[in-house]
């Protein structure tokens, strides 16, 4: 069997930066298996599967070990792909996911992905294991989906330094790690070996807490970031009740075909 690919760099406009996400449409499920095989052949950050329900797109993301129940830069290229691969003309694109339902709206050239709020709630504190994993001292650590831990200073961020096996030991699936930016409003990394990922290059998923808690330090609702891993990536970010907007432009990088 032959199936189509496309591989998009997300939240950026040039290629080669950003974050890079595959994205199959198909047109009926394969075995969950042969998904997984599928992304670790690719060996990306994420792979996205999409087949058409009705008015909707039904959407799962796949790394290279594993399934993840939520992914921004995943869908952001597949919102791309729809548009400019397959004739969507819809402003607006419905996804159906584990997470729930989520939309990507087009407006010019940009994409907004319209995420759930996902504010960090519990006060962990600074622990020694943290601070050793990540080689760079923590001002505070948070507890959300992932952890979170804020840093000093954009500095600090750009020089942590992790040990991705003591990280991969954490009772999380990943790590973010952020500061108050100096030509941005916040930046961040995030670190995830534990699931196949040890630094991810723009995750749009973590802007689901990164949001809503710069949102309450800055008594802000609208915001630029940045992630400062080695490709780096840029994020318009907006804080709507208890949903996220996040903004960015995808480039198409590679297209072909797979045999399975």
């Amino acid at each position: 069997m032959q199936l189509e690919f496309h591989q998009v760099d997300a939240f950026t406009s040039q290629r080669f930066a950003g974050n890079p996400a595959m994205v199959y449409r198909l047109e009926s499920w394969l075995p969950e298996a042969t998904m997984q095989r599928i992304a670790a052949e690719h060996n990306l950050a994420e792979t996205a599967f999409l087949v058409r329900e009705g008015k909707v797109w039904h959407i799962r993301w796949f790394t290279p070990t594993t399934e993840v129940p939520l992914c921004g830069h995943a869908t952001l290229a597949a919102a791309f792909v729809l548009y400019q691969e397959y004739g969507e003309t819809r402003e607006q694109l419905t996804f159906t996911s584990k997470s729930g339902a989520l939309s990507v709206t087009r407006e010019d050239e940009r994409l907004w992905l319209d995420f759930p709020s996902l504010p960090p709630s519990e006060q962990l504190g600074v622990t020694l294991d943290v601070e050793r994993a990540l080689g760079v001292a923590a001002v505070d650590v948070l507890g959300a989906a992932e952890l979170f831990v804020l840093l000093e200073s954009e500095a600090a961020v750009k020089n942590c330094t992790p040990d991705m096996t003591a990280l991969a030991r954490l009772p999380w699936p990943g790590v973010i790690v952020t500061a108050r930016g100096e030509q941005h409003d916040f930046v961040s990394r995030y670190f995830a070996p534990a699931i196949g990922i040890p630094e991810d290059a723009v995750t749009g998923s973590t802007h689901c807490s990164l949001i809503p808690y710069w949102s309450k330090r800055l008594s802000k609702t609208r915001m630029t970031a940045r992630q400062c891993s080695a490709r780096g990536g840029e994020l318009l970010c907006r804080l709507e009740g208890d949903r996220v907007q996040i903004g960015g432009h995808a480039v198409m990088v590679a297209s072909g075909h797979l045999w399975v």
